[in-house]
């Protein structure tokens, strides 16, 4: 049975940290990666391979990513959690925040039922080379597709500033749009800038949220990034980048958090009892990698956009399948 070395689960955890947040698919680079390495990284860490503790290890830093990523919003989950509490206690939903919660419910529905259904299937028949290049390649192809369908929209009004405090706030008025107006109400209030995105997601319609969320699905197959995906379907919403991004970083934290919890008894199996101090210091350096990826990528997509990820991803997919298929 391979072992797995600390080299290869601190690598394998920055990969992990990073590229899960960045729209260029963890688990394609997970596989890739070490595929391009060769020689023992290539049988130490092969993602399809029988009882593999490459995989059981890819668990534990998905679990410290989620871990990051509630550290990095921890203010924004108490809010949201606290109104979802306060809507199930009332039993309605009043404010954006309560609706903006019961949206992340609805959303991870699909993807959560799929995972539970197909996660195995795709991994154990699609986590080699060549299927992850060319996913990596298609991921391209759909993010550079969808920038290209959003030149020449007009973006959504920005909302009126106020100056209270010494944080940025801005002024909305009462949701309205798609929520029903006896079904949402927000009296004019300062509120500060992650509050007035939250309070634009709040505006997507039921459909809409399960549409976005259900693009998560596509992550399965390696090669296809889950924020990358999701945030190109808020795009093609109409929503704003700096929204979308943040609408996929707050939906993919239960979903990361969920899968990886429902896996961590495969920790104990017996072929992990000698990866165990590799696999925690890999996990260490995956959940620094995100905690710093999410801090980057919630200012980069406030002007920028995800053509360049887009143009690595088709250059990084077709190299790897020219590699792979040719040697």
């Amino acid at each position: 049975m391979a072992a797995l070395t600390y080299p290869e689960t601190i690598v394998v955890g920055l990969l992990q940290g990073v590229s899960e947040l960045f729209p260029v698919s963890s688990l394609g680079h997970s596989v890739l990666v070490p595929a391009l390495i060769g020689g023992s990284w290539a049988r130490d860490l092969d993602a399809s391979a029988n009882g593999s503790p490459y995989l059981d290890a890819l668990v534990a830093m998905h679990v410290a990513t989620a871990a990051a990523l509630v550290i990095f919003f921890w203010r924004d989950w108490v809010r949201i959690i606290g109104a979802l509490v306060g809507s199930i206690r009332h039993r309605r939903i009043v404010t954006p925040d309560e609706r903006l919660a019961w949206l992340l419910v609805v959303a991870t529905i699909p993807v959560g039922i799929a995972g539970l259904a197909l996660d195995k299937v795709m991994r154990e028949y699609l986590s080699r080379p060549i299927p992850a290049a060319a996913f990596l390649a298609l991921n391209g192809v759909v993010l550079f597709t969808v920038e290209r369908l959003q030149r020449g929209k007009k973006p959504a009004a920005e909302p009126r500033a106020a100056v209270t405090g010494d944080e940025p706030t801005v002024v909305l008025p009462a949701v309205t749009g798609r929520i029903p107006a006896n079904e949402v109400t927000a009296p004019l209030a300062p509120v500060s800038a992650d509050e007035a995105s939250d309070a634009r997601l709040a505006k997507l319609g039921w459909w809409e949220s399960i549409a976005v969320g259900a693009c998560q699905i596509f992550a399965l197959l390696p090669g296809i990034s889950r924020s990358g995906i999701t945030i190109a379907g808020g795009l093609l919403r109409g929503l704003r980048h700096e929204d979308a991004a943040r609408f996929a970083f707050l939906l993919a934290t239960p979903v990361i958090a969920a899968a990886g919890v429902l896996k961590i008894p495969e920790l104990a199996r017996p072929e992990m009892h000698g990866a165990v101090g590799p696999t925690i210091v890999g996990s260490l350096v995956a959940g620094v990698g995100a905690y710093f990826s999410v801090r980057f990528l919630v200012r980069y997509f406030e002007t920028r956009t995800l053509t360049p990820f887009a143009i690595y991803c088709v250059i990084a997919g077709l190299g790897c399948l020219a590699y792979f298929s040719l040697g």
